[in-house]
């Protein structure tokens, strides 16, 4: 009589590994930056209720180049939100040509800051204005490249089949970090551009 032998079993999938990974990494670099904007607001208060102004004399930050940053960001959620459902459909032209012109609108946005950043003229040994404007906006910069380097990763991965409609996780966890980062922006928007 002889044995029947069984094939091992498979090893065990771990589902939504990069999607979880990506989660808590986002979390992080929010909860920085809600530290950051915090710091921002405190020394802002502080420097308000002394009676002076709170940006230096001679310096303007206008509102034309954040707003239009803002939306090109708010276009990016669009494409980057069109390309995860363009791989789980396994749309591959469509996936191509969003996660492709989320990174161009990420781009751009990256022009349009250091153009912003010409502009205003701060000077960072002129006081804690410009060393606080700086660091933030120019942290909110090193994020949009993580997150272009991310999706550009994404892409390649895409491009050599890896993610389709059984398993985009890759795509949704950088549309998160993506989305994160269009949030983050938001806050600078709010509370460094628009209420000054």
């Amino acid at each position: 009589m002889t044995a029947h032998v069984l094939p091992p079993a498979p090893p065990v999938q771990r589902p939504r590994v990069l999607v979880v990974g990506t989660l808590f990494a986002t979390a992080a670099t929010v909860m920085g930056f809600i530290a950051l904007l915090a710091v921002y607001l405190v020394a802002r208060a502080s420097v308000i209720e002394t009676g002076s102004t709170w940006l230096p004399q001679g310096v303007v930050i206008p509102l034309q180049q954040p707003n239009t940053i803002f939306m090109t960001l708010l276009m990016s959620v669009v494409t980057i939100q069109w390309a995860v459902n363009a791989v789980a459909r396994d749309d591959r032209v469509n996936a191509y040509l969003a996660l492709g012109l989320t990174i161009v609108l990420g781009f751009a946005s990256i022009v349009m800051t250091t153009y912003l950043w010409s502009l205003m003229g701060l000077d960072i040994a002129g006081g804690i204005q410009g060393v606080l404007i700086y660091t933030i906006t120019g942290a909110h910069i090193a994020m949009l490249v993580v997150a272009m380097i991310f999706t550009a990763l994404i892409t390649l991965r895409t491009l050599g089949g890896q993610f389709d409609s059984r398993q985009h996780d890759g795509v949704t966890a950088a549309a998160l970090f993506w989305h994160a980062m269009v949030f983050v922006y938001a806050l600078i928007w709010i509370i460094i551009y628009v209420t000054k």
